[in-house]
C-alpha cells in the first residue's frame, strides 16, 4: 500500500542481495491506499508474530517456489532467496511494511486461494511486493518488480511465470485490477484487507504508518492521507474477490470514514 501521494508512503531501503540484485527503492502505504497490505493486527514493530518463525517463513517461500519450478528447480535452491527477502522485510525503517505485514498478506492469500488462477504465483508476488521499501521514495513497487525479474529466473522460475509475478508486484502500486484478473484480485485484496481490521487493530495500523512517515510534517501528512482516503472511498468497490466484498468491504469503509473524519476535523 502506499501513503498519501503528497506525503509519500514510500519506503527506504534496499538490502544488498547476495546475488547482486539492486537495492530497494520506495513503497507507498496508505495513509491511503497505495499501501494496503499490512497485517490485520498492524504491528508497530518490525518483528513478525511469534508463530511466524523465520524457519517457517523460509519453508513457505520454498513451498511456493518449489510448486512452480519442480524438484531441484534448476537454481541454487530457495533458501538463499528466502533469507535475502526476509532480511529486506526486517529492515529498520519499516513499521507497517514489516515481516508481520508479509505474514498477514500470505495468510490472506491462503484464505483467498480458490479465487486465483495460480495461488503460488500470487504468493511469490506477495514476497516481492514490498521487498524494496523506503518511505521517502515513490518507486518501491517498480524496484521490487525488478528485483523479482532478476532473482526468480536465477531461482529456476520460467520467463512467463516471472513476468506474471513482476506484473502483480507492479499492480500493488495502485491496486487497479482489470476485470477477469483473478491473480491480481487476490493479491490486491490480500494487501488491502488491513483496512477492514477491527477498530483497535486499525488504530495500530494507522499509528505504524505514521511512524514510517515520521519525516513528513503533521499538516502535510494529514492532508495527504485524507486525500488518499477520500479517493479510495469514492471508488465503487475496494475489493474484487467474493470473499473480500462480503467480509471486508463494509468494515473497511467504516474504518476509513472514521479516520477521514478525524483527519479533517478540528485538531
Amino acid at each position: 500500500m502506499s501513503e498519501p501521494a503528497s506525503s509519500g508512503h514510500r519506503a527506504p531501503g534496499g538490502h544488498p542481495a547476495p546475488d547482486g540484485l539492486p537495492d530497494s527503492g520506495g513503497h507507498r502505504d496508505p495513509a491511503g491506499h497505495r499501501d494496503p497490505a499490512a497485517p490485520t493486527s498492524a504491528p508497530t514493530s518490525t518483528s513478525a508474530p511469534a508463530s511466524a518463525s523465520a524457519s517457517a517463513l523460509r519453508e513457505r517461500f520454498a513451498a511456493a517456489l518449489g510448486a512452480l519450478t519442480g524438484p531441484g528447480g534448476g537454481g541454487p535452491g530457495p533458501y538463499p532467496y528466502a533469507d535475502d527477502l526476509l532480511a529486506r522485510w526486517g529492515e529498520p525503517q519499516r513499521r507497517y511494511h514489516s515481516t508481520a505485514h508479509l505474514v498477514a498478506v500470505l495468510d490472506r492469500i491462503d484464505t483467498l486461494a480458490e479465487y486465483a488462477d495460480d495461488a503460488d504465483l500470487v504468493r511469490l508476488a506477495a514476497w516481492f511486493h514490498d521487498a524494496v521499501y523506503r518511505p521517502d521514495r515513490s518507486e518501491n513497487e517498480e524496484r521490487s518488480a525488478r528485483l523479482a525479474e532478476r532473482a526468480l529466473p536465477e531461482a529456476g522460475l520460467s520467463a512467463a511465470r516471472t513476468a506474471e509475478v513482476a506484473r502483480l508486484v507492479r499492480l500493488t502500486a495502485g491496486h487497479a485490477t482489470a476485470p477477469g484478473d483473478r491473480n491480481g484480485a487476490v493479491l490486491c485484496d490480500a494487501d488491502l484487507a488491513v483496512l477492514a481490521s477491527a477498530p483497535a487493530a486499525y488504530a495500530a495500523y494507522t499509528t505504524a504508518v505514521r511512524e514510517e512517515y515520521g519525516f513528513v510534517p503533521e499538516p502535510e501528512f494529514r492532508t495527504g492521507r485524507a486525500a488518499v482516503l477520500a479517493e479510495l472511498l469514492a471508488l465503487p468497490g475496494l475489493f474484487r474477490t467474493p470473499y473480500g466484498v462480503r467480509e471486508w468491504e463494509a468494515r473497511a469503509r467504516t474504518n476509513m470514514t472514521a479516520e477521514l473524519r478525524e483527519l479533517t476535523g478540528p485538531s
